[in-house]
């Protein structure tokens, strides 16, 4: 199927990496929107390691969005900022097309980390700004109807045996020290943010993880499901850290099929 595909940078002049693209099918036959958040350490990558799989999605009926964010000097909450102010342009982009509010959103490792905490909790929640250049949000917010994270650190604190290039990037991110600032990197931690409200989840986890160990992915699980909340896990086979950036080996071809049989069930 073909689709129509449009890049947006949100500021003028243009800030690198406050972007987003959007990609219509020429047939839209979903009623749900999807969003992807790349990942890269939270210093690196790009918008367009999600080109592949949204195409995928698109040939589904399915509109699709890939967001980018500030890479460089600057902190994960500022990050969330600008995956803030794409979510809210994207809203108003479907309404725009007279499409019905329901997006499910996708993030993968760092990308992970920070749609979790953009899909978790509304806007400032995680004590994130949420203007930029004096410019707000313009929507009310619209809650993810689902969320999937793959290889997502939902915790953010220095674990046992933790990889140490993991540990640097989560002080980066933070941007103070965990000694004396333990409060900062609690609310950069994914799982605080699970309650009875949340949204069904759906947990991608690698068989050959190295970074973030799955049996933190199954302690979420098991505190959502505690709370009466929704939640899928599956541990694909023979696959690593952010496998799915593609729709051509087994276990990206399965969980594509996976997502779509969550999406259905949402």
């Amino acid at each position: 199927m073909t689709f129509a595909y449009e890049s947006i940078y949100l500021d003028k002049p243009i800030i690198k990496d406050r972007a987003l693209d959007i990609f219509v099918p020429e047939s839209i036959t979903q009623d749900i929107a999807m969003i992807f958040v790349h990942g890269g350490g939270w210093g690196g990558g790009m918008r367009q390691q999600m080109h592949k799989i949204m195409e995928g999605f698109c040939d589904k009926g399915f509109i699709c969005a890939s967001f980018d964010y500030r890479l460089a000097g600057v902190t994960g909450f500022e990050q969330l900022t600008d995956l803030r102010h794409s979510y809210d342009f994207f809203v108003s982009f479907l309404k725009e097309k007279k499409r019905p509010l329901k997006i499910v959103t996708y993030g993968s490792s760092a990308g992970a980390h920070l749609n979790a905490l953009m899909s978790l909790v509304a806007p400032g929640g995680c004590g994130e700004d949420i203007e930029f250049n004096g410019v707000s949000l313009e929507n009310e917010w619209v809650k993810p109807v689902g969320s999937m994270f793959q290889s997502l650190p939902v915790l953010f604190e220095p674990w046992e045996d933790i990889f140490p290039p993991t540990w640097e990037c989560f002080q980066k991110v933070a941007a103070v020290s965990w000694e004396e600032y333990p409060e900062v990197y609690k609310r950069l931690a994914p799982i605080e943010y699970l309650s009875v409200e949340t949204q069904p989840l759906f947990f991608l986890n690698a068989s050959d993880e190295h970074m973030f160990p799955n049996r933190y992915i199954e302690q979420a699980a098991k505190k959502l499901c505690a709370l009466g909340g929704t939640c899928l896990t599956k541990t694909y086979q023979d696959a690593e850290h952010g496998f799915f950036y593609d729709l051509t080996r087994r276990c990206q071809k399965e969980a594509f099929i996976d997502i779509l049989e969550f999406i259905k069930n949402l």
